[in-house]
């Protein structure tokens, strides 16, 4: 069944064409990867299809009663609504009709006979819809949502105006997530999420049961979630049934294949023109009509082919050349004993940390965990409440922030390169060239660059510099996948040392040789790429898991034993602990049952459905705390 269909879409800001006859759908069940190079009108492209912007061609075809839930802008919300608040408008329809039943409630009090009894159908209905709609199983979802997102219950209670926008983004992505709609439109819903968040938007989206369409520059998270890509280009719109890594195998094949049809037909048109050429000559020598008519019957044959366009694998890109770079000691950076905190929040303590000549080390970590806050001390930036930093001998440090900013934005971009590095305006414009500033690009003003243009432009200068140790924070942030492509390649054959903070999978992979993760306020050193942490984080868990089933299963079968030590004799206790709250839970969830079959039974009975609702809270708050009890007993 086809959900949304984009029928021939042409969009011009003023004079400026963005994309023509753009034409693609969505069925059922897809998971789409929308990609294609920043500027090329994708997120321009979800706001055509939910009305926010218009389009001067085509047409825009949305299934009937189907609901679109798209994640891009931050609504504007009355001052004095919480987190929680706005979370919980995503189920304005099941509080409507809780309110309906409310009422109708109150007027039971008052009725009999007939009425009564039209009241209570009117009830029955009601109720079979809000149970229908998840009425019963809000506070479930909402926990689920928002445990997944890291949205802590502090934050639930804050002002809704007076979170930061990263944090914003993630409540109305839950809203979104929550609120369920058949067609989900989601634009780099990755942006401000730590890396156990997407792993589990991850899984949320693969079960999802409407269709989603996903712009992302992340190639491992499509690769995990889509089973389509849509890439857009100006003027087309191609798809590729699977995956990211999928599309990229195939559109090298079908350009191979492009590449094959086009060199046959310039063959075919080149020996159709020197035919041309020889009637007319033969016609001259005989002084023949027919050479003649026949170099016109072809002339008109070659008219009447659709001459195809040589294809283009690769669009221009940046260039990122490193030049020479002089060589550090063999330590370029040491940590010792370093502790950092901010009022109520611990973010290190003790923390050591070693980075040798031409290491490539990635920092991972749940949000807030202090990974910029480290950087930073390392720079300079903010002091440390103890330890030290050494920097290693000869060693030249190029620093890219997650968000950049230059300190006079009223410069234009040349300049700015200009000025910054004492060079000549041509040696700047062609600097520039490489990271595609082109033309009047370069008389662009810096507080008028996107995001991804200003990472570019202090890439630029980094690499111009020819500096020997990168730190960089997020520095995908921004950049477009194939920016992204040529900016691992710059950095794997850098010749010096590299330290980031990334949570692009795909990126760290390509370019960390050593995992640092930031837990518990310390660091923990893996010595390979991020596949490698991955096996050794599994191995990790499945031998706490194996150690805990085996004190388990010693614990079930020698609970009798006095003769132990303390530990073991608490261990044995928990397991039996364990147990008893697992047949407790049974019990409940037995009876949560009943209570459902119950409300089935009696839908038209409003006193009867009350005493079971009442009932069945109660029961919920009962079960939860069990659940609560049995997880602080196993682990």
């Amino acid at each position: 069944m086809i959900e949304l269909n984009v029928l021939n879409i042409t969009k011009y800001y003023g004079a400026n064409k963005i994309f023509e006859n753009i034409s693609f759908e969505v069925q059922a069940g897809d998971r789409i990867g929308f990609i294609g190079q920043n500027g090329c009108g994708k997120s321009t492209m979800m706001k055509i299809i939910m009305g926010i912007e218009d389009h001067q061609v085509g047409e825009i075809n949305i299934r009937k009663g189907a609901k679109v839930g798209y994640l891009n802008q931050i609504p504007v919300f009355e001052d004095d609504m919480t987190v929680n608040d706005v979370i919980h408008l995503a189920f304005e329809d099941i509080y409507q009709i809780k309110k309906q039943m409310k009422q109708i409630e109150e007027q039971l009090k008052y009725l009999e006979g007939k009425e009564l009894e039209k009241v209570l159908n009117s009830y029955g209905r009601l109720s079979e819809q809000f149970e229908a709609m998840g009425g019963y199983e809000i506070e479930t979802r909402v926990s689920k949502v928002t445990k997944g997102l890291k949205i802590s219950d502090t934050l639930e209670k804050m002002l809704f105006n007076h979170i930061s926008g990263g944090e914003k983004t993630r409540i109305i992505l839950a809203k979104i997530l929550l609120e369920e709609p058949d067609i989900l439109l989601l634009d780099e819903p990755t942006n401000h999420l730590d890396l156990q968040s997407i792993e589990w938007l991850e899984n949320f989206l693969k079960d999802y049961k409407g269709s989603v369409m996903v712009i992302s520059h992340d190639r491992y998270f499509l690769d995990r979630v889509v089973n389509k890509i849509l890439e857009l280009e100006f003027d087309t719109a191609h798809i590729y049934h699977g995956n990211y890594s999928y599309y990229v195998i195939e559109k090298e094949r079908r350009f191979l294949i492009e590449l094959k049809n086009y060199q046959n037909q310039q063959k075919k048109i080149e020996r159709m023109e020197r035919q041309i050429e020889r009637y007319r000559i033969w016609g001259e020598m005989r002084d023949s009509d027919k050479m003649f008519r026949k170099a016109k019957e072809l002339e008109k044959r070659l008219e009447k082919i659709d001459v195809l366009e040589r294809p283009v694998l690769q669009k221009r890109k940046i260039r990122l050349q490193q030049g020479q770079i002089d060589r550090t000691g063999k330590i370029v950076l040491e940590v010792k004993g370093l502790s950092k905190s901010f009022p109520g929040k611990k973010l290190f303590e003790d923390l050591n940390l070693l980075i040798e000549y031409q290491d490539s080390a990635c920092i991972i970590g749940k949000n807030g965990c202090g990974k910029s806050t480290l950087l930073k001390i390392i720079l300079g930036e903010i002091m440390a409440d103890d330890g030290s930093v050494r920097i290693g001998s000869q060693v030249k440090i190029g620093y890219l922030p997650q968000y950049v900013v230059f300190d006079d934005e009223e410069l234009t971009v040349l300049e700015y390169f200009s000025r910054l590095h004492d060079i000549t305006i041509g040696e700047a414009r062609a600097q520039l060239a490489k990271v595609l500033f082109l033309k009047e690009d370069v008389n662009k003003k810096i507080k008028y660059l996107s995001g991804g243009e200003k990472s570019r432009l202090r890439l630029c200068s980094l690499t111009f510099e020819n500096v020997n140790f990168m730190i960089l924070d997020e520095p995908t942030n921004h950049l477009d996948i194939d920016s992204r492509e040529v900016l691992e390649e710059t950095l794997c054959n850098f010749k010096g040392s590299l330290l980031f903070v990334s949570h692009d999978r795909y990126f760290i992979n390509k370019v960390a040789d050593k995992i640092i993760t930031l837990e518990n306020a310390n660091a923990r050193v893996y010595h390979g790429d991020y596949t490698y942490y991955l096996e050794e984080v599994k191995k990790e868990i499945e031998k706490t898991t194996n150690q805990a089933s085996n004190e388990r299963m010693n614990g079930a079968k020698k609970p009798s034993i006095k003769k132990t030590s303390n530990k073991s004799s608490v261990k044995v206790k928990q397991s039996i602990k364990a147990e008893e709250i697992e047949a407790e839970i049974e019990e409940l969830e037995a009876r949560m049952k009943e209570l459902e079959n119950a409300m089935q039974e009696y839908s038209t009975d409003a006193a009867q459905l009350q005493e079971i609702y009442q009932e069945k809270v109660l029961l919920d708050k009962k079960l939860e705390h069990a659940y609560e009890l049995w997880e602080t007993t196993i682990l």
